[in-house]
């Protein structure tokens, strides 16, 4: 649904916006922020992505969590900082079995996966007013006796906080929800303003001239599909070309997206050239591009 004209408004570029949005007060009831995946001079990749430095992923950490200790929306806060992968380090626990599969469809051969268990778990921080100093959560208490907090758990919190009608999938009824970590009566009053500056972790300068890595060739490609032209593009991009790439295609399937609102399009969406025919706005990759956030009002 994202991809639907009617939420074109919802979309914004980090930098021109989430710290205003912060001081205004006018932070929607859901925001994600995503980091900046392409590492140039100008301004380096924060998305702790090897071999970025990881120093700018906790600058954007200290960078976000100031901006919403400063707003007036403060104590109405719950600032989740959630990783996707564990960064190959070992891990001794087991990675859990029989879990529900979101929806039972099998991966192809030869491994005809069922999604039935979870990967190596991954670091997750959960910061709120709300929240006691010091917490520490292992487990959830539900729904099911068997249920782990995984990144389904986003969802699930989602729902239960928004009194949504009904799951997404079969994975995210079972996944615990985040909400009892809120658990204080009153809001701390003693959250500091402002945090320690991360050391920088890397002498050399961004390598703007290197080759894509796959992760950015998978951004790249998904640029493509928003301009229609073939994926192997890719092949003999540097950084800074795969990052011009993908701006100037987003650039120009999003002001399409906002002229075919403009001209009030019958239809509910636009294709990446709305001159030639409407299909879909979509702004999801805004999210891998500018580092930006995404707002639903």
């Amino acid at each position: 649904k994202l991809r639907h004209l009617k939420y074109v408004d919802n979309f914004h570029q980090y930098d021109l916006s989430f710290k205003r949005h912060c001081k205004d007060g006018k932070l929607p009831n859901y925001v994600v922020i995503e980091p900046r995946y392409f590492d140039i001079l100008t301004a380096a990749a924060n998305d702790d992505h090897p071999s970025h430095d990881v120093s700018e992923g906790q600058k954007l950490v200290k960078e976000i969590y100031e901006a919403l200790r400063s707003s007036p929306q403060w104590n109405e806060i719950l600032f989740l900082v959630i990783y996707d992968e564990h960064g190959g380090f070992y891990d001794h626990v087991p990675t859990p079995t029989g879990v529900p599969s979101p929806d039972d469809i099998v991966g192809p051969e030869p491994y005809n996966f069922k999604f039935d268990r979870l990967g190596c778990r991954v670091p997750a921080i959960m910061v709120s007013p709300w929240i006691e100093p010091g917490t520490v959560l292992h487990r959830p208490s539900g729904p099911d006796p068997t249920s782990e907090f995984e990144h389904s758990s986003i969802a699930a919190t989602l729902k239960k906080i928004f009194n949504l009608k009904e799951f997404l999938t079969k994975r995210d009824a079972w996944a615990g929800s985040f909400d009892i970590v809120v658990n204080r009566s009153t809001p701390r009053t003693d959250c500091p303003e402002k945090l320690a500056e991360p050391v920088k972790m890397r002498d050399t300068d961004a390598k703007e001239t290197a080759k894509l890595s796959d992760f950015q060739e998978e951004l790249v490609q998904a640029a493509a599909a928003l301009k229609g032209d073939p994926f192997n593009l890719v092949e003999n991009m540097t950084v800074s070309s795969g990052l011009k790439y993908v701006e100037d295609a987003f650039k120009k399937f999003y002001d399409d997206g906002q002229k075919a609102k403009e001209i009030n399009e019958v239809e509910d969406t636009v294709s990446a050239d709305a001159s030639t025919r409407r299909t879909t706005a979509s702004k999801t990759f805004m999210q891998k591009v500018f580092s930006c956030l995404v707002c639903d009002r």
